[in-house]
């Protein structure tokens, strides 16, 4: 994938025209420490309890034709002191873009995001998650595509032909938030007889209705999720083995904003894993503005989850399928933009206990500060999070932007 990005840039800059030509450099690199309180569950996993990492995302992008005309490189580094897999470089964006009146169109390596809840983005199929970042699965790696976008008063199109799968990336064998047993990704298997270079297709309208937001998604390909078969061996279960099924998802989303009050809702349909299931998160946001007589905004967020896909393993496994997010997020409005986010995740059925905390606040321009802590207050023997329950976390961010 690297060397199609390189060899996509330098033919467009080869041919580019250099009047009106413009370059743009801008990015980010950050130092990390994990800290992980408790012992590990697992006597083969890495037991340090400080994980310290680096990373840089630089951004070059190139523009002409005034504005109409875009090269985008967007490399990725992490390296990481104790989780061989989360040491990892990726191109998150590789792509040539070209802007018309009515449509667009990317050629090349980027990424898309689709979705409008909080606490889970089930219609967001387009990229695979980038496993080892964090366990929220809001961190994606880049994908290939050819991307047409057509807007029309009626709506907003968008089509989207997606050449060559990425495979999930999961934790290392020694690491930490790893399970019980290691992930054998050296031996993936695929329900396509094209494996990794099935060619995926999909399509997204969106429109906007006064105060709606709709849109409706369709997708057909290799699921971004994979069952993890057993690996058995003389002394019973020794690995898991990522397969990836054929799937075909359908998916909604609805957002109206109404005064103090945002109300979402994803939805989606899917086939290839087992019977045809259903799941759905939807809920609200209502905001309390200058809360105290201040200049602080609380914004207050309930959610709740559910997911009625069969447990007999023809579905990958999932945590939220009857479950309530609820939550609190606080932006002071001040000059260092200071923001936290609190919330839980709690299991109706097995009462299973989530806590996350992620605060933020600019020390500059350049430099900020970041603190994420993710808590497994308590995990029911049946809830797929006992997997990872003493992988309790403090993470401590330092960022500089340029």
């Amino acid at each position: 994938m690297s060397r199609f990005a390189f060899v996509l840039l330098c033919a467009f800059a080869a041919v580019a025209p250099s009047s009106h030509a413009q370059w743009d450099i801008s990015g980010s690199a950050e130092l990390e420490v994990r800290v992980f309180p408790e012992n590990p569950a697992y006597s083969d996993q890495e037991d340090a309890t400080f994980s310290p990492s680096g990373a840089i995302q630089p951004e070059f992008v190139y523009e002409w034709n005034d504005g109409g005309e875009r090269l985008t490189f967007e490399p990725y580094l992490r390296i990481d002191a104790h989780d061989d897999e989360r040491s990892h470089f990726d191109i998150r964006e590789g792509s040539y873009l070209h802007l018309a009146d009515t449509w667009d169109t990317t050629i090349g390596i980027s990424r898309v995001f689709w979705g409008v809840t909080e606490s889970v983005h089930l219609v967001d199929i387009v990229n695979q998650t980038d496993g080892p970042e964090d366990i929220d699965g809001e961190d994606k790696l880049g994908q290939p595509m050819l991307n047409l976008n057509w807007y029309h008063r009626s709506g907003d199109y968008s089509f989207f032909v997606l050449p060559g799968f990425r495979a999930r990336t999961f934790p290392g064998d020694d690491a930490r938030r790893r399970g019980p047993f290691p992930i054998d990704a050296h031996r993936v298997t695929y329900d396509s007889g094209a494996e990794k270079e099935h060619v995926d297709f999909a399509f997204r309208w969106f429109r906007t209705f006064g105060d709606w937001d709709v849109a409706v998604s369709d997708f057909y390909g290799t699921s971004r999720e994979a069952r993890l078969i057993p690996q058995i061996g003389m002394t019973g279960v020794h690995s898991l083995r990522p397969h990836y099924d054929i799937i075909h998802q359908i998916g909604a989303e609805v957002q109206y904003t109404k005064d103090a009050w945002l109300w979402k809702f994803e939805g989606i349909s899917r086939t290839g894993h087992g019977d045809q299931f259903y799941a759905g998160v939807g809920g609200f946001e209502y905001t309390l503005y200058q809360v105290f007589e201040s200049n602080a905004d609380l914004g207050l967020l309930l959610e709740y989850q559910f997911d009625d896909r069969d447990d007999d393993g023809s579905a990958p496994f999932v945590v939220s399928d009857n479950d309530i997010f609820a939550g609190a997020r606080l932006a002071l409005n001040n000059e260092a933009s200071t923001a936290i986010l609190a919330g839980g995740l709690f299991d109706v059925d097995n009462h299973t206990v989530a806590v996350l905390v992620e605060a933020e606040h600019r020390l500059s321009d350049g430099w900020k500060a970041e603190f994420e802590a993710r808590l497994f207050l308590h995990a029911d023997n049946e809830d797929p999070m006992i997997a990872i329950h003493k992988d309790d976390s403090i993470n401590f961010r330092l960022k500089y932007s340029f």
